[in-house]
């Protein structure tokens, strides 16, 4: 009877809690993410996106729950979420970054700065350890495609080999 019991909560805890079994990415805020930098200094990762955007709600469920990019994501980068159209002020490097409304929509301030003012979603941006842009990265990227952008900047390959080269070395490992 005890066991039977103990299979039923088990059973029970499995399907209602799928998440308890899975791993997720450590998302923060662009203001935690600083915070924590400051102390353990890791390059930042941040997944700018809009509430409507169709790709960027793929990309959370696809590219973003992969296991590898999910394991090297909080291995090597602080993970950050950024709505462009957020409303509410955002505090980094010292500023105030506010929501800018523009007709229907509008824009956050933040995010147009790290976008270099061309609003597409989905968007990543890589910063460095000194909160300095590496790269922004328009556009859907499977997990295929983003894990080895990941490497490349995680593993600071990029400071003495350029991508071209890079991805040529991959492909002889296949």
């Amino acid at each position: 009877m005890k066991k039977s019991i103990l299979y039923l909560i088990f059973f029970t805890l499995l399907i209602t809690s799928p998440k308890l079994f899975s791993q997720e990415i450590n998302w923060l805020t662009i203001e935690e993410a600083e915070i924590a930098n400051k102390t353990a200094p890791r390059k930042i990762i941040i997944d700018v996106y809009t509430d409507w955007c169709g790709w960027c709600k793929k990309m959370d469920a696809t590219t973003f729950t992969n296991k590898e990019v999910v394991t090297y994501l909080n291995k090597k980068y602080y993970c950050v979420k950024l709505d462009g159209e957020d409303k509410n002020e955002i505090y980094f490097k010292g500023k105030v970054f506010n929501f800018v409304d523009q007709g229907r929509r509008g824009y956050h301030e933040l995010a147009a700065g790290f976008l270099k003012g061309k609003m597409s979603y989905p968007n990543i941006v890589f910063l460095n350890e000194e909160l300095d842009i590496l790269q922004a990265l328009p556009g859907f990227r499977t997990a295929e495609e983003l894990l080895p952008i990941l490497k490349f900047l995680g593993d600071d390959i990029y400071k003495n080999t350029n991508w071209t080269d890079y991805i040529k070395t991959l492909e002889g490992e296949k």
